[in-house]
């Protein structure tokens, strides 16, 4: 997959608030799919159908214990979308420091 394609993939993740709320719960550590389930209103196939979203988004992996599935969060998942999003902040700053720069200049030529 494409640089764009993983962040078009991790974004698409990120869109759903369960997903997001699935990511901070395990950022306490692994969980299997059924303590997962115990905090959402919806059937264990829906809550897997978000763990596969985030699971090709390489946000997380499922990986099998004796009989359980246990989700973990991936070290760094996350640091391409961060990447990202400081260089558009960065570049949005320059922009706006452009635009002072020249509305000072245009009230001082007044």
């Amino acid at each position: 997959m494409t640089a764009e394609g993983r962040l078009n993939s991790a974004f698409a993740a990120l869109a759903d608030p369960t997903r997001r709320d699935i990511l901070q719960r395990l950022q306490n550590g692994p969980m299997t799919v059924g303590q997962l389930a115990e905090h959402y209103p919806m059937s264990r196939p829906a809550i897997s159908q978000h763990l596969g979203v985030l699971e090709k988004a390489g946000l997380i992996q499922r990986r099998r214990r004796a009989q359980w599935i246990e989700c973990v969060l991936v070290d760094d998942a996350l640091d391409e979308v961060t990447s990202w999003i400081e260089q558009q902040r960065a570049e949005w700053a320059d922009r706006f420091d452009h635009l002072e720069d020249y509305l000072a200049k245009e009230k001082s030529d007044d």
